[in-house]
């Protein structure tokens, strides 16, 4: 059974930075793009960034140059680096390949 688990997500004052982490078991995501989606209450689920088996990564406008995603797949985790967080960044972090998802974890942006 393939298992995503999301960690790493927290309450953070605005201008802080927060790692979030998505470890996949169950399956190899080594020739998968992965994904970081979030939700913010009351909006649909977007996508933020995703980073494909070759390491190409691509961003919302909303996070450029303020998120990295990067993976490692001797450890079949995928993680999002989030620097300079604004409220607005508030929700529901979720990771995603193909049809998996994981249950998410939250993170809040507040002073």
């Amino acid at each position: 059974q393939v298992q995503l688990m999301e960690s790493g997500g927290g309450l953070v004052q605005p201008g802080g930075s927060l790692r979030l982490s998505c470890a996949v078991s169950g399956s190899s995501i080594k020739f998968s793009t992965m994904k970081w989606h979030r939700q913010a209450p009351g909006k649909e689920r977007e996508l933020v960034a995703s980073i494909t088996s070759g390491g190409i990564t691509t961003y919302a406008d909303s996070v450029k140059d303020r998120f990295t995603i990067s993976r490692d797949n001797t450890k079949n985790t995928v993680y999002l680096q989030m620097n300079s967080l604004k409220p607005e960044d508030t929700a529901v972090y979720y990771c995603n390949y193909g049809w998996r998802w994981g249950q998410g974890t939250q993170v809040t942006v507040s002073s």
